[in-house]
């Protein structure tokens, strides 16, 4: 955590998405974090695709720029569940790492739901006065760490909270565009006590 000026507090943040589907977006969220993107440790657009690299070459490379970060942002995109590394990074970052006597501490994770053709509806839903999500469509780590509040945090009407009642919030994309230090912030807040309060799962399945 970061003091800009004396009050705002910034956090060291990566990205986590589907880069052939979603590096659009990931460009528009450093945008929008304006001058609190010198705090971004992930990939740019100057960035070169790693595809074409070796698995560890790639882990090591992801790794470096992971450790040192405190918040994760990850993008829900349709086909995000062909990606063989979204899974990994959020296994990773939930983790405690040692590195030289020196252990990370778990990252807050805020999940940006990408928006396609104008709508949201590939992934979120409503019934019954609820809101809902085709979970099948993304990782089952950051499915099991959704609505996983213990106690459940709710709303006087019995849902899960859409902030505080998950250790990863599903917010979408134009929500999280115009207020994204609310969303970090949040999922910051929720990693401060090694996410007491929320049954995290931490091993990707």
């Amino acid at each position: 955590m970061i003091k800009d000026g004396g009050t705002k507090m910034a956090h060291k943040t990566f990205i986590s998405y589907k880069y052939s589907e979603s590096r659009d977006l990931r460009d528009k969220i450093i945008e929008a974090l304006g001058k609190d993107a010198t705090y971004y440790r992930g990939e740019n657009v100057d960035s070169k695709d790693m595809s074409d690299n070796k698995r560890k070459t790639i882990k090591d490379r992801l790794s470096d720029m992971m450790y040192d970060t405190s918040v994760t942002i990850v993008i829900l995109s349709p086909d995000m569940r062909k990606s063989e590394w979204i899974g990994w990074e959020i296994a990773y970052c939930l983790r405690k790492v040692t590195r030289k006597e020196r252990t990370s501490q778990r990252n807050g994770v805020v999940a940006v739901i990408k928006k396609v053709n104008d709508s949201y509806s590939w992934f979120k839903y409503s019934k019954n006065g609820g809101t809902y999500y085709h979970m099948s469509k993304i990782q089952d780590i950051i499915a099991d760490n959704h609505f996983n509040s213990n106690p459940p945090i709710k709303t006087s009407v019995g849902h899960f909270d859409r902030l505080d009642g998950s250790y990863i919030a599903f917010i979408e994309e134009d929500e999280f565009l115009r207020s994204p230090q609310e969303y970090i912030d949040n999922a910051y807040k929720k990693s401060e006590n090694d996410g007491k309060g929320y049954d995290v799962k931490v091993a990707e399945n």
